[in-house]
């Protein structure tokens, strides 16, 4: 079984970053040239939460697995998510139900520690770089969405606000 306290609180941190940035006015304020608006950032994480979702799952049901983050970048796929979701409100509702069912599907009981140790062939990108091509521990899989993908997304969701807002954000 997996302790998901420091999932849960990666994600509770994220949509108090993202609902913080959407009541400071501008509900999607424009990014920095090359980076995602609140929207995009929220459907990438949507997707890479429903992407560890199904290799959680795929594990549990003792099927093959991969776990490959392409589709998260994808600009089409996330516009269509924003869309599916009905926009920023939506968004961070899908997420909190996906980290929920994600939180829920790691911790159980019926989810070994070999299942945990289960090695997946992964495939992750970020900026156009190549960072991981090599199967890779379910457990380093999910406990990385807590350690890396989750506050990286926050800080990018932190920076979209206007710097009193950010400054009392971070207080």
């Amino acid at each position: 079984m997996l302790d998901t306290g420091s999932l849960q609180d990666a994600y509770r941190t994220l949509l108090d970053a993202a609902a913080t940035v959407a009541s400071a006015g501008d509900p999607n304020p424009a990014p920095s040239d090359g980076e995602w608006n609140a929207d995009e950032i929220l459907a990438h994480v949507s997707l890479v939460t429903a992407a560890t979702i199904a290799a959680v799952a795929g594990i549990e049901a003792g099927a093959n697995t991969t776990y490959d983050n392409r589709i998260a970048l994808d600009v089409w796929t996330i516009r269509r998510t924003i869309a599916h979701a009905g926009g920023n409100a939506g968004l961070r509702e899908r997420i909190r139900g996906q980290a929920a069912a994600l939180c829920a599907l790691a911790r159980s009981a019926a989810l070994s520690d070999a299942e945990l140790g289960t090695l997946v062939p992964a495939r992750l990108l970020s900026n156009d770089t190549l960072l991981v091509d090599q199967p890779m521990p379910l457990r380093d899989i999910v406990t990385g969405l807590a350690k890396a993908e989750l506050p990286g997304h926050t800080k990018q969701l932190l920076a979209l606000l206007p710097e009193r807002a950010m400054t009392e954000a971070t207080r």
